[in-house]
């Protein structure tokens, strides 16, 4: 089995797999916010030059619709996909101004008050309990920035259509989510699984949007039972 390259989502990097990274050796990815690339494409490009020759993908929320774009560019270089957390709608009604409220709070009130109201929406009442997982995950999405959050919001908003790359996708393709997850719910992971030939689908009771970070174990779980 070759390498995991892990491709992690708006305002997050590595840290929130550090346990995923420790169950498949070898694995590694992007941990430095996709450097200053304002465009998915870019960001796929960036993500290839970095990536081992061949590698298991495994794209997190927005990193998964970077994976896609992998796929759109060098699918020869992907051994199997893993798409967590994520969507493949374009874009939705009043989706650019709630992307730029989110962006007006960082600049009215500071970065920190712009994730401390973007966060808490992506986690399970559950897991918003669990003390030490809420600070980590804060912390790593404060060091993102607030340049760095309106440049990959903007290449949210510019993203492609990708529905129509799905059905040509032909490595194995594992489509995973948080039960909970109220950003990019089960439905949308049917979707993907239904449109990419023989993917599977897991649903991960309990968990939300940051299932990697929320529960591992299980995370880890469903990835292995799914490699077989």
């Amino acid at each position: 089995m070759s390498p995991f390259f892990i491709l992690p989502g708006l305002l997050c990097n590595l840290s929130m797999f550090s346990a995923t990274m420790e169950a498949f050796p070898g694995a590694s990815g992007i941990d430095d916010f996709y450097g200053r690339e304002t465009s998915l494409g870019a960001m796929a490009d960036y993500a290839l030059a970095r990536a081992p020759e061949r590698f298991v993908l495994l794209g997190h929320s927005m990193g998964a619709r970077i994976a896609l774009e992998i796929m759109r560019r060098a699918p020869e270089r992907v051994e199997a996909l893993v798409l967590a957390d994520t969507g493949i709608h374009p874009i939705q009604p009043k989706e650019r101004e709630k992307r730029y409220a989110l962006r007006d709070i960082g600049r009215e009130q500071g970065f920190a008050a712009l994730v401390d109201a973007w966060l808490p929406p992506m986690l399970t009442p559950a897991a918003l309990t669990d003390a030490a997982l809420v600070a980590d995950l804060r912390t790593m999405c404060i060091s993102a920035g607030q340049a760095r959050f309106e440049e990959q919001i903007e290449a949210l908003l510019a993203r492609p259509e990708v529905e129509d790359l799905l059905p040509s996708i032909t490595c194995p393709t594992l489509s995973i989510v948080g039960e909970l997850d109220r950003w990019s719910p089960v439905v949308q992971h049917e979707q993907i699984a239904a449109l990419i030939p023989g993917a599977a689908l897991s649903v991960i009771a309990g968990a939300g949007h940051m299932l990697p970070a929320e529960d591992p174990a299980a995370f880890i779980g469903a990835i292995r039972k799914w490699q077989g």
